[in-house]
């Protein structure tokens, strides 16, 4: 018999579901309405969770952490050496930093290699080639535009999520595009002339 937790229960009934039916390839069917369900879950719900060391508290002569000064110490900051306990301590780069170093890097831009955002030029140059376009005029100025904004951040990092470049090729497709149409109309109305 599968064994019943109470994490998932059936939408229908508020049954609970066993966990041999979560995660299955096909639909189920509650064993108490016999509704369809079908329960996907996140690898997270099933590990068991690991019991949390709490942090030491410090005794006379210990070092003690800057920011909780009842809790022992365990390593120093790598930036500016103030004494850290574990629930402190953030590793970045390899390196052990404070929470005050990491923040004032960030507010003040002086680490280089803490990112916090990233622009994703695939989508500018694709909006830069398709809004003008509604309009017709402002795609003899944003075409070009596209096109350069698509090939010059070509190699960027795109955003946090992986993406592909085909936003790059729309763009520059279709900025070719309205620039043909321009030259097209261009010569068309010399030759009326």
């Amino acid at each position: 018999m599968p064994s019943l937790t109470s994490h998932l229960f059936c939408t229908r009934c508020d049954q609970g579901l066993p966990e041999d039916d979560w995660n299955a390839p096909d639909m189920r069917r509650c064993s108490a309405c016999d509704a369809l369900f079908r329960a996907l879950t996140f690898p997270a719900l099933l590990r068991q969770p690991s019991p949390v060391n709490p942090a030491q508290f410090g005794s006379e002569g210990d070092a003690t952490c800057f920011y909780h000064p009842r809790k022992k110490a365990v390593i120093p900051c790598d930036n500016c050496g103030r004494f850290l306990c574990a629930l402190c301590e953030i590793e970045f780069r390899g390196e052990r930093w404070c929470p005050a170093c990491l923040e004032s890097g960030r507010r003040k831009r002086t680490n280089l290699h803490l990112e916090t955002r990233r622009t994703n030029h695939d989508s500018i140059a694709l909006a830069l080639a398709t809004l003008p376009a509604l309009l017709f005029w402002p795609s003899l100025v944003c075409a070009p535009m596209a096109i350069y904004v698509a090939i010059r951040y070509w190699r960027a990092p795109a955003g946090a999520l992986p993406r592909t470049r085909v936003r790059n090729y729309l763009a520059i497709g279709l900025a070719s595009a309205q620039l043909v149409a321009w030259i097209g109309l261009l010569a068309f109305l010399i030759a009326r002339r």
